[in-house]
C-alpha cells in the first residue's frame, strides 16, 4: 500500500502540504531575522535558523524522517542557545519551534513525551537568559520564557490535530484499498465456484454417459451412438458457458437447469417428480437454478437415489432424494460455498439429512407475498 502513496494523490497531498510549509515559514522567519537582527553577524545566526525550518519543511513526506532533519535540529537548538544566551534575539527559537513542532507529531512513538521535551527546551533555555543578561526580570521571562513557549505549544498543538487527521485519511485510504482486495478475492472465488459448477457438473454427465453408451455398444448401436452425440452437445455447451463466464455474460435459467436435471435423472434410472406451488420470482431465478445444479451434481455423485422431488414456490425450492445411506452428513463444498451466496443475497440455504432422505432447500423470506404485504 505505501507504494501507491509515491504517485498520484497522496504524491500531490504531499507536494501540497510541503508548498503550503514553506510558503507559511519563509516569510514569517524573513521578518523576524529583519526585525530581530542588530548586526549582521546577528542576522547570520537567525538566519541559520530559519534557514534549518525551511529544509526540514522542504524535505517532509508523508512516511518517515528524513535524515537530514536530525541536522536541521541541532542546527536550529544551537541557534536557539546562541539567540538567548549570546545575540539576545528573542525570536532565535523560531527555527527549533518550526523543525520540532513538525516532526514531533511523526514520530512512531513516545510523540507527547517529545512534545514536552520541545516546549521544556525552549522554556529552559529562554530562563536561563535570566543568568546572563541584566535586562529586568519580567521582560526576559516575557520575551525568552512565555512568548516563546507559548507559541511553541499552540505551533505543535496545531500539528499534532494536522498529523491526527493526516492519519486518519491514511487509514481510511487503507481500509478502502483492503474493501477493494477483499472484492477482487470475493469475485475471484464466485468465478470458481461457477467455473466449478460447470464443469464439475458437465464431467460428471460425460462420465455417466459415456458409460451408457460402452453397455449400449453391444446391443443398441443406434442408442449409444445418440448418447455420444449428446456427450458431443454437452462438451459443446459447456464450452460455450465457459466463454460466457469468462467474459461475465453467463446467466442461468431455472427452467433450462430444471429440464436438463429431469433429463440427467431419467438417464440414470432415477424417477423425477417436479411440483409448482407457483411461478419463481425473476430476482431469485439465477440463484435457485444454481442450488438446482449442484444439487443435481451432488445427487448423482454421493446418492444411490432411485427417486427425487423438486419443489418450486415463488420464493424457493426444494430437492428430496432418497438414496442416502446412514452416516454423518458428507461435506459439500459446493453447497458450502453456494450458502455464502445465498446467504449474502438474503437468502437461506438448508442441508439435512434424515431417515435415507435428503433435503436440499434454498428460501428467499423477503420474497414471500406475505413478506412484502406486512411492510
Amino acid at each position: 500500500m505505501t507504494s501507491k502513496r509515491e504517485d498520484g494523490p497522496w504524491r500531490r497531498l504531499d507536494r501540497l502540504n510541503v508548498t503550503s510549509m514553506v510558503v507559511s515559514v519563509a516569510p514569517v522567519g524573513a521578518l523576524l531575522v529583519v526585525t530581530d537582527s542588530e548586526t549582521w553577524w546577528h542576522a547570520v545566526i537567525l538566519g541559520l535558523g530559519l534557514g534549518a525550518a525551511l529544509v526540514a519543511a522542504a524535505r517532509w513526506r508523508a512516511k518517515g524522517t528524513p535524515r537530514v532533519v536530525l541536522y536541521c535540529l541541532i542546527v536550529a537548538a544551537a541557534v536557539w542557545v546562541a539567540g538567548a544566551l549570546v545575540v539576545g534575539g528573542h525570536t532565535a527559537y523560531y527555527g527549533l519551534c518550526v523543525v520540532g513542532s513538525v516532526y514531533a507529531p511523526k514520530l512512531p512513538r513516545h510523540r507527547g513525551a517529545a512534545a514536552a521535551g520541545l516546549v521544556a527546551f525552549v522554556a529552559a533555555v529562554g530562563a536561563t537568559r535570566l543568568l546572563v543578561s541584566s535586562e529586568d526580570a519580567p521582560d526576559v521571562l516575557i520575551s525568552y520564557v512565555l512568548i516563546p513557549t507559548g507559541v511553541t505549544v499552540v505551533v505543535t498543538g496545531f500539528l499534532f490535530a494536522g498529523q491526527a487527521f493526516y492519519d486518519l485519511v491514511a487509514e481510511l485510504d487503507e481500509s478502502r484499498e483492503r474493501e477493494a482486495e477483499l472484492a477482487v478475492a470475493r469475485e475471484r472465488i464466485r468465478f470458481a465456484s461457477d467455473l466449478h459448477d460447470i464443469q464439475g457438473h458437465t464431467l460428471h454427465v460425460v462420465k455417466l454417459k459415456t458409460s451408457l453408451a460402452e453397455k449400449l455398444l453391444r446391443s443398441d448401436v443406434d442408442r449409444a451412438a445418440e448418447e455420444l452425440r449428446e456427450v458431443r452437445a454437452l462438451v459443446g455447451d459447456t464450452i460455450t458457458q465457459t466463454k460466457e463466464l469468462a467474459y461475465a455474460q453467463r446467466r442461468l435459467n431455472l427452467s433450462a437447469e430444471l429440464e436438463n436435471a429431469k433429463n440427467l435423472f431419467e438417464a440414470a434410472g432415477i424417477r423425477v417428480r417436479v411440483d409448482r406451488d407457483a411461478e419463481v420470482d425473476a430476482r431469485a431465478n439465477e440463484l435457485l437454478g444454481q442450488v438446482l445444479r449442484e444439487t443435481t451434481t451432488n445427487i448423482l455423485r454421493h446418492a444411490q437415489a432411485e427417486q427425487v422431488r423438486i419443489t418450486l414456490s415463488r420464493s424457493g425450492i426444494a430437492i428430496v432424494n432418497d438414496g442416502v445411506q446412514e452416516a454423518p452428513l458428507p461435506e459439500l463444498r459446493g453447497l458450502a460455498t453456494l450458502r455464502e451466496r445465498v446467504v449474502g443475497e438474503g437468502g437461506e440455504l438448508t442441508v439435512e439429512q434424515k431417515d435415507g432422505r435428503f433435503l436440499t432447500a434454498a428460501a428467499f423470506p423477503r420474497l414471500r407475498p406475505e413478506a412484502r404485504e406486512g411492510r
